[in-house]
């Protein structure tokens, strides 16, 4: 009994959840895929340990009022959010309630698990979750390379370039990679077992390869290299910041594993260069029939545009503010000569205008809704949807936390650089990339195992930066 209580206590519970993420999420695509279902087992099975963790975590908190009181405030916000979504929905509605609604319990469930894995993760049981981590990365890069082997990978692009492995998105591979490189490279001078640092070194060779060479995303080519750039230069700020000089040695392999990159990257990051040629020579191909000249928009929003302009749009389809913002960023494209395949700029652009056109204090507050567009327009930048999809509310709900422990950590880096060694900076750059991946690629937070990883980065540093603290007080 003693022995099973042993396994089966929080910390494990947390690294089971770390190590699974990449089966539930090879289970999903499979479902999806191959079965053609909506919904997949990973759907039900995913959250069952975090709850199980919660309710445990609750019944012996004292604080269960203030508990019942912040899950109060995120139930009222979405069922006030839905509301809207489902008054504001039109013909060119790109989601239901439901869809809408999986998008709120989603991001409401990254603070569950925030709060989950704040509350267990302490310095004593860190080694335990860095150690998940290496697992978890393993089995992702190890089912890729099976898959392109047994020629059974899905194509990042549906134009055929790219593989993804049994995955659904090669953004949210490539983030859940890079994110989980970052953490690695925080510790992984610190492992004092020389097998498991060979064998993590080893891992992150492969990821590396993948990244720059198969998978074809920006978010993966040039997220490794930022990673191992940011490691050196981590490693050689703690060196100067406690006054100890690096051997020539170690300073000839750093540099040569700098020079290596370089060359792999020109050399063998031909896949994301194929797919940005490609995007390239899409450009010539989308015409505007109004003018007869090359499109600033994308095929589909022109056809919507001219559309408008002629009165032949049918009625219900959009709302007035979205005719006005689709004729507003329509002008604006054509005046500062936006490209047809730039769709995050595009929609950058268009929900600043609807937002403008709106005019309701409800919406600015609550959000319009992340799937109330045409397909097109639903935004791909996840941070600013947040703002302007999920309303100033849904932004202090979902974000506000994690900018929270972010500007903690800037705030003791800054006070206490002397203090502070190169797993600090490494985890510190692991949730600012998060942001910026959140911003460029999108889909990051929202992605199950993405999450995940992102929530282990603030709470580990988090964890660092009371550390940091502790020993300046000292």
């Amino acid at each position: 009994m003693k022995k099973i209580k042993k396994i089966i206590n929080l910390e494990n519970l947390l690294s089971l959840i770390i190590i699974i993420c990449p089966i539930l999420d090879i289970a999903s695509f499979l479902f999806r895929n191959k079965f053609n279902t909506n919904y997949s087992i990973s759907t039900f099975i995913r959250p069952i340990i975090p709850m199980i963790v919660f309710m445990y975590l609750f019944f012996k908190r004292k604080d269960k009022l203030k508990i019942i009181g912040i899950a109060v405030l995120y139930t009222l916000y979405g069922l006030i959010h839905l509301y809207l979504y489902k008054k504001m929905m039109t013909d060119c509605t790109f989601g239901t309630v439901i869809h809408e609604a999986q998008y709120i319990v989603n991001y409401s469930f990254m603070i569950l698990n925030l709060f989950i894995f704040g509350s267990i993760i302490s310095t004593e049981s860190t080694k335990k979750i860095q150690k998940s981590i290496i697992i978890s990365l393993s089995i992702y890069i190890v089912s890729i390379y099976i898959s392109i082997i047994t020629h059974t990978s899905s194509t990042t692009y549906i134009e055929g370039i790219g593989f993804k492995g049994w995955f659904e998105s090669g953004n949210s591979i490539s983030a859940i990679l890079v994110l989980s490189t970052f953490i690695i490279l925080s510790f992984l001078m610190k492992i004092e077992s020389k097998k498991t640092k060979v064998y993590a070194t080893a891992i992150l060779a492969l990821v590396g390869i993948y990244l720059i060479t198969l998978i074809g995303t920006r978010v993966g080519l040039f997220g490794f290299v930022l990673a191992i750039v940011c490691f050196i230069i981590a490693q050689l700020a703690e060196k100067m910041a406690v006054k100890i000089g690096i051997n020539k040695k170690n300073l000839i392999i750093l540099v040569s594993i700098l020079v290596l990159l370089v060359i792999l990257v020109i050399t063998a990051g031909s896949v994301t260069i194929k797919r940005r040629q490609h995007l390239k020579n899409m450009e010539n191909t989308i015409i505007d029939e109004s003018t007869g000249n090359v499109s600033h928009l994308t095929g589909d929003l022109t056809v919507i545009r001219n559309k408008i302009v002629n009165n032949e749009l049918e009625e219900g389809f959009m709302t007035e503010a979205q005719k006005q913002s689709i004729l507003d960023l329509y002008d604006y494209a054509e005046k500062y000569n936006i490209s047809n395949t730039n769709t995050r700029m595009q929609q950058l652009i268009y929900h600043g205008m609807l937002v403008k056109n709106q005019k309701n204090p409800l919406l600015v507050l609550f959000g319009n809704g992340y799937l109330i567009n045409t397909n097109e327009l639903v935004w791909e930048m996840e941070f600013p949807a947040f703002i302007f999809n999920f309303g100033i509310l849904g932004f202090l709900l979902y974000m506000v936390p994690f900018l929270y422990i972010l500007f903690k950590a800037l705030k003791a880096m800054i006070k206490n650089f002397k203090n502070t060694d190169a797993e600090f900076t490494m985890l510190l750059l692991a949730v600012i990339l998060s942001f910026i991946l959140s911003t460029l690629s999108g889909y990051t937070f929202f992605n199950s195992s993405s999450m995940i990883i992102i929530i282990i980065a603030n709470v580990l540093l988090n964890n660092k930066i009371k550390e940091v603290n502790e020993r300046c007080e000292k």
